[in-house]
């Protein structure tokens, strides 16, 4: 019963942060969409200037998936946050197995979030494109040779 409560009844702070936002001026919209937009580009342009990898342009998210030439996405994932660094840091990918119903699926896919700076973003995709040239279980397949 308190569960259902809860979901039914928003907290009072939730109640006043959004009447808040009905006086949010549709220019800050626009500025955070223009905001997202250029790290998108950013994001999806990198990645599909790295040799083997393939990322579509996403329309309406803060996240891509990308195909990267890797033997499983769970294990690079694990090995890049354990054992790889570039200029000490290191950068944290999803896993896109999990977002797959199919089993299978995604297990050469990753989940990347656009949700930094620029200048950061940057660093991640130095770092990710370093990190593919040395992870052990590099694979180049064929159809995905062509997409440089």
């Amino acid at each position: 019963m308190k569960f259902a409560q809860a979901r039914l009844s928003p907290p009072t702070l939730e109640q006043v942060l959004a009447e808040a936002f009905l006086d949010v001026p549709d220019t800050y919209f626009d500025a955070v969409g223009k905001e997202y937009a250029e790290r998108r580009n950013l994001c999806v342009s990198r990645l599909n200037a790295m040799e083997g990898v393939y990322c579509p342009t996403p329309g309406g998210a803060f996240y891509a998936i990308a195909r990267l030439p890797i033997d499983d996405s769970d294990t690079f994932c694990q090995w890049l946050l354990e054992s790889f660094h570039h200029h000490n840091e290191t950068v944290m990918l999803a896993p896109a197995t999990g977002f797959y119903a199919t089993p299978g699926l995604g297990k050469d896919e990753v989940r990347i979030a656009y949700v930094l700076k620029n200048e950061n973003l940057n660093r991640a995709m130095d770092c990710l494109e370093h990190a593919l040239q040395v992870y052990p279980g590099r694979t180049l397949k064929k159809s995905l040779a062509g997409n440089t």
